[in-house]
């Protein structure tokens, strides 16, 4: 009995909202970091519009930024291993601009 309560006990129970399930498109990523965390902006950049917003901001600790990397790698590996190798097509730079900067 006490093994049965150990395991509920370690479970995690993750809701996920209906806005949430949605999900957010992006077609870029930017990416930043200080000492004691990772930054990652979300944004969809249209073609022949110049200006675009980040739709979501994502803050990691250096230690979860690195399990993440290696999760999402470890499931790029299985994808292609289904599906095959994904291409990764050549385009041109995009210039960013977060408009004015300061200092802090």
């Amino acid at each position: 009995m006490a093994d049965t309560n150990q395991k509920n006990e370690s479970q995690l129970n993750i809701e996920l909202d209906q806005d949430v399930a949605e999900g957010t498109y992006s077609n870029l990523a930017i990416i930043n970091h200080s000492v004691s965390e990772f930054i990652v902006d979300f944004i969809n950049i249209m073609p022949g519009v110049p200006k675009a917003k980040v739709k979501s901001r994502i803050i990691l600790t250096p230690q979860h930024a690195k399990r993440l990397a290696k999760a999402l790698a470890e499931n790029i590996r299985k994808f292609e291993q289904d599906h095959g190798e994904i291409k990764d097509y050549e385009q041109p730079p995009v210039p960013l601009n977060f408009g004015p900067t300061g200092q802090a």
